[in-house]
């Protein structure tokens, strides 16, 4: 099928960046980092439709467009902040994307959805008392993104509790990959530099972005088929 061609691309050009980043050649970001989500865009586009397809187009749309500018985040704050936003939208749609595979009858374990939603609400609490005295004028858009992937986060988990299909492990995992991307960004930003950085982020984005796609799919085999 022609979708798997571009996610085994995907998966070959994600090494060879990885591999560049972590040798510590971040010159060919400009070249190599805008390819890597329209690969992911492409494998859905050509799958088989589902109906929420287009909600995940339009979630790795917006998180091409904030790769795309934050390549240029080191020129001005406006591009960083441009980015954020783009990341924001993208998972606000990612946040949609979840709760529409929500279908049918739901049970819920209300003890584990309880001590999941305390233990990414410590998360939150703690990454932006930590980030804070470093944010400036940063404040309010960090902590707002910081609350939305959080959010994000929990409906992931949410889905992972009520989904009885096979991919719900994939997208919570790729969730938590997310959120441990952008948190090792925000921490390399704003607070200590961290050695190689850039490989650990773009590897957990990367990582991220792949288990969401896939898990989707997943999820959806039964009404694709």
């Amino acid at each position: 099928m022609k979708n798997v061609t571009f996610f085994k691309i995907y998966i070959i050009f994600s090494i060879l960046y990885l591999i560049i980043l972590f040798l510590g050649d971040d010159n060919l970001d400009l070249f190599l980092k805008p390819v890597l989500i329209p690969l992911l865009g492409f494998g859905v586009y050509f799958h088989q439709k589902f109906s929420s397809r287009k909600t995940l187009l339009i979630a790795l749309l917006f998180s091409w467009i904030g790769d795309v500018i934050l390549l240029f985040a080191d020129i001005a704050e406006i591009y960083f902040i441009l980015g954020l936003v783009s990341f924001l939208i993208a998972h606000l749609t990612y946040c949609s994307l979840f709760n529409k595979q929500i279908v049918g009858e739901i049970q819920i374990n209300k003890f584990l959805f309880s001590l999941g939603s305390l233990l990414i609400a410590f998360y939150l609490i703690a990454m932006v008392l930590f980030l804070m005295p470093n944010l400036g004028d940063l404040k309010i858009p960090v902590i707002v993104y910081a609350a939305v992937i959080s959010i994000m986060l929990l409906f992931a988990f949410n889905g992972y509790l009520i989904w009885k299909k096979p991919g719900r492990l994939h997208v919570f995992l790729g969730a938590t990959a997310f959120v441990i991307s952008d948190s090792i960004l925000a921490i390399n930003k704003f607070h200590t530099p961290i050695e190689r950085s850039s490989f650990f982020i773009m590897l957990t984005y990367l990582v991220a972005q792949y288990l969401i796609v896939v898990g989707i799919l997943k999820l959806n085999a039964k009404e694709i088929e």
